[in-house]
């Protein structure tokens, strides 16, 4: 029994040395699995365990060949590791896929507006005109002639930017000024602009939601990308109230500790749907629960209002008319955002509240320190705008009478406009694939560009054509475009008002029962009960008030140009 362990121990030491050493194969290597224990004999398999412990293996000798040479050290560097590469091309093309697959991605159209002929633009080729129906330049100040001739002037002697940020040489007069008469629209002690609305309201609400120690946001669930992205920034607790639910909104109120500070963010004119903001009833929670206000006013100032503030100061408007705008509405707003790039005609966004407050985000906000101020001309050309609207009413009156008469005839032909009372016109669609093949057909076969709204700016099934008439949108464009979508809607088969009101109605289309809020503009604010009285016959109000209009346009011209 010794004898047969001391062969199978040695048997052992050779494998292993074999293959430590890079010799002959190992013993198992030669010996079939099956056969290791039928080589010795059977009695062999019974070892005495503790007399083998006490007998040493047979010393096995190793040829020198078989023993691999040390490895010598290099000298200099050791070679830079490889590492596996994340496949960045891989994961665009994938992100793009997505988009592709569910119909959401982005293209953008080549459209040239031309300032002597807008709403008219041109594509990549000049010869191609096509009407435009989706412009934020809802009042046409970007042609406006006194608009452009303060940016030209202003160009001419200061030049094409600003130098820098407003710390570092970008601060001067056409800034002050432009911030004076921002804080004069809104009745409010000073202002701040910015390169745009969107970076207003995030470094607005990500510094204050910073710096108010427990702040909690309290955000209307459909707010703008840029108010979610300030609040996302400011890392303060978050919560989202119903759309336009002041009950909801209460109760979330009533949930928080009265010392804990707290912000309502919300908007006055909700772009992709046209509602309104409660404004009223959230400025009394706000003094109930001890909160602030945060009002997005971007689609409303220039449009509403006797002096184009927003719809802040439009439901005071016969206070504000006479200059009493202590108390109203708009004064109860701790902040105020707007834009200059819509309704003003120019680019740029700004606060507007308290001298403290302003001066608190002017100094904390890196939104605002670490960023080029807006160019000399671009502020010069927003403040004229902004002067041009607070003097003159008619721009407003018309595009909103224009917006009156393109939601009725849509409604006459049962194509399905979501309802609401502002100057949005969102032609509900339903499916993100058929929204943009209904645009491109307006493009390609009529000549008019509407851009198809999909997700994530509207709810994966809300897809939606978004229309925005304008003073320039006369009656012959407005009769092309109802008979444009009216054909595109047969031919593709989408849903009219009809089609939905038999499935039980959806976001307001076609919902029995449902009353109609009516327009923010009343008619006594239009002028048309006045105009009533001189309708000639076979002429509807708003050709009356468009040749009305005119003339008053032209002397408020002429006026503001000799004041220049």
């Amino acid at each position: 029994m010794g004898k047969a362990l001391a062969v199978q121990s040695a048997r052992t030491a050779n494998a292993a040395l074999a293959g430590a050493y890079g010799g002959a194969r190992a013993y198992h290597s030669k010996v079939p699995r099956a056969n290791l224990h039928t080589t010795a004999p059977k009695e062999a398999q019974a070892v005495d365990v503790g007399t083998a412990r006490h007998q040493a293996a047979p010393y096995i000798q190793v040829p020198k060949s078989a023993i691999a040479p040390r490895e010598e050290h290099l000298v200099g560097p050791p070679p830079k590791p490889q590492p596996v590469k994340f496949n960045y091309d891989g994961f665009y093309q994938a992100e793009l896929d997505k988009k592709h697959k569910d119909k959401s991605y982005r293209y953008f159209n080549n459209i040239n507006r031309l300032a002597q002929e807008f709403p008219r633009a041109h594509m990549a080729n000049k010869e191609e005109r096509v009407t435009v129906w989706c412009s934020n330049d809802y009042l046409g100040m970007g042609r406006n002639p006194q608009v452009l001739k303060s940016m030209h002037e202003t160009l001419d002697m200061y030049g094409a930017g600003a130098g820098g940020t407003r710390n570092i040489s970008g601060h001067n007069q056409h800034a002050v000024g432009l911030e004076a008469t921002i804080a004069k629209l809104h009745a409010k002690e000073a202002a701040l602009v910015f390169s745009s609305c969107y970076v207003a309201n995030d470094a607005t609400l990500a510094t204050l939601g910073s710096k108010l120690p427990n702040c909690v946001i309290l955000s209307d669930s459909m707010n703008h990308a840029s108010m979610i992205q300030g609040i996302r920034h400011s890392g303060a607790k978050k919560m989202v109230f119903k759309h336009n639910n002041v009950a909801d909104l209460e109760a979330k109120l009533a949930s928080l500790p009265p010392e804990v500070p707290k912000i309502i963010a919300f908007e006055s004119v909700y772009s992709m749907c046209g509602s309104i903001g409660p404004i009223e009833e959230i400025c009394d929670l706000a003094e109930r629960y001890g909160a602030i206000t945060f009002l997005d006013e971007v689609h409303a100032v220039g449009m509403y209002g006797p002096h184009g503030a927003g719809v802040a100061e439009h439901l005071d408007y016969e206070a504000h008319v006479a200059g009493r705008p202590k108390g109203t509405v708009m004064d109860r707003i701790d902040i105020i955002t707007g834009t200059l790039g819509k309704a003003y005609g120019c680019v740029g966004g700004y606060i507007a509240g308290s001298a403290k407050m302003v001066d608190t985000i002017r100094s904390l906000a890196p939104g605002f320190i670490f960023t080029t101020s807006l160019p000399p001309a671009t502020m010069a050309g927003a403040k004229t705008a902004i002067e041009y609207q607070m003097a003159y009413q008619g721009d407003r009156r018309l595009q909103q009478l224009h917006t009156r008469a393109v939601k009725d005839a849509l409604n006459a032909k049962d194509i399905p406009v979501i309802p609401n009372p502002s100057h949005i016109i969102p032609v509900l669609v339903g499916n993100a694939e058929m929204a943009k093949k209904a645009s491109d057909m307006l493009l390609e076969d009529w000549d008019i560009y509407v851009q198809a709204i999909n997700y994530p700016t509207v709810p994966v099934g809300q897809e939606r054509l978004r229309i925005t008439p304008t003073p320039g949108h006369i009656r012959e464009y407005r009769d092309h475009l109802v008979t444009a979508l009216d054909s595109v809607w047969t031919q593709l088969g989408i849903k009219r008002t009809s089609e939905w009101a038999a499935e039980g109605g959806f976001i307001g289309v076609g919902v029995a029962g449902k009353q109609e809020e009516a327009p923010l503009w009343t008619d006594e604010q239009l002028g048309l009960n006045e105009v009533r009285q001189e309708m000639k016959a076979g002429q509807g109000a708003v050709g009356v008030l468009e040749a009305v209009l005119e003339n008053e346009r032209k002397e408020v011209a002429s006026a503001v140009a000799a004041a220049a």
